[in-house]
């Protein structure tokens, strides 16, 4: 059971790796509209935060020991949420819309510069810096939060290996908007191709990287340890996800008013989709542990 987990492990890795890669070169050939980049944002935010819901914290309090179980759990959501914050504070990272009309909505409407990188904003080689930083740091928040997942399904003895599932698609879905912002960005402020297709490729490395070391670093602990460590970051990686999510639709809400009826209903076609995977995926525990039962 072990070779197949490692083997759905390098599935997911290199997956992720191709739509990165391939979300970083779409900067190059391809001009997302707003309305387009928005609906798109709306999907895999409302994705990211019924993943964090339904299947990081309620697997995070299966795995947290003792009668205060919730409380640890919430504690490491709010940590969570708390890193994305202050990593947005410091490096304002977290920009996906690159579109000529969000950028003349933004120039026209200077809300503290909400978004953060362009508008009243100069794009210089110190804010691109900012922002592969910010991201470089959520992309291994990411890989971490799989690879605990992943060991999810190898401590279960296979039988939790859809606890992995909903991580990996979350991951698969935001991954390329982060590499298209990494390198949209450099595109803008003047970076060579080898310079961005370099900075793409390393960027696509990182979180399969990170998902396997925490892996097998998990894996070096004792059974029972590991067990909590898995819970505890499951639990982490809620609030982050959670924090992600609300980062990328608050500010569309707040200050711009546009498609409200069809943005609405991407986001909440995405949290529908996060809990279809879910519920299946408890049926089948469910299944399984009645076949072990007998």
């Amino acid at each position: 059971m072990e070779n197949g987990t490692l083997f759905l492990l390098l599935g997911y890795s290199v997956a992720i790796f191709a739509v990165s890669l391939l979300g970083g070169k779409l900067s190059a050939i391809v001009t997302m509209t707003h309305t387009r980049t928005q609906l798109v944002m709306s999907l895999v935010a409302g994705f990211l935060l019924g993943v964090a819901m339904f299947h990081l914290l309620l697997h995070s309090l299966e795995d947290i020991p003792g009668p205060y179980a919730g409380e640890l759990a919430v504690g490491c959501a709010v940590l969570g949420v708390i890193m994305i914050i202050v990593l947005l504070r410091i490096f304002r990272f977290h920009q996906h819309d690159f579109s000529h009309e969000a950028m003349a909505m933004e120039d026209h409407h200077d809300y503290g510069n909400p978004h953060g990188l362009h508008g009243s904003m100069d794009i210089n080689p110190r804010s691109v810096f900012g922002v592969a930083t910010g991201l470089g740091l959520h992309t291994i928040t990411e890989g971490i939060a799989l690879g605990a997942s992943v060991r999810v399904g190898l401590m279960n003895d296979g039988g939790a290996i859809l606890a992995g599932l909903g991580v990996f698609l979350a991951i698969m879905l935001h991954k390329p908007l982060d590499a298209y912002s990494i390198i949209g960005l450099m595109r803008v402020s003047g970076y060579g191709n080898r310079t961005c297709t370099l900075t793409n490729i390393g960027f696509a490395l990182l979180c399969p990287l990170i998902t396997v070391l925490t892996f097998l670093g998990v894996g070096l602990l004792s059974q029972l340890n590991e067990l909590h460590v898995v819970g505890y970051i499951m639990a982490f990686a809620a609030g982050v996800f959670l924090c992600i999510s609300l980062s990328d639709l608050l500010p569309e809400i707040q200050f711009h008013s546009h498609d409200r009826g069809i943005l609405a209903l991407a986001f909440l076609i995405g949290i529908g989709l996060a809990y279809a995977l879910f519920f299946f995926e408890s049926d089948t525990m469910h299944g399984l542990e009645s076949l072990d039962a007998h």
